[in-house]
């Protein structure tokens, strides 16, 4: 793992910085990630209350 060092901020150099990494990564690894980050962000829609909506059933 490579991790950045700078003495000041620079947004150029970090962008830079996580652009490589990402050409770096496989395709496979990339879906991995992207999979990773669906079930987190999911699991924080369910944990601040926006669950899946209701569904409509129709009545026969």
């Amino acid at each position: 793992m490579v991790i950045l060092k700078l003495r000041h901020h620079d947004e150029e150099k970090e962008i830079d910085f996580e652009l490589a990494y990402h050409q770096s990564l496989t395709l496979d690894e990339r879906i991995a990630m992207l999979e990773e980050r669906k079930i987190h962000f999911l699991k924080q829609l369910i944990d601040h209350g926006h669950r899946k909506p209701v569904e409509i059933i129709k009545r026969s």
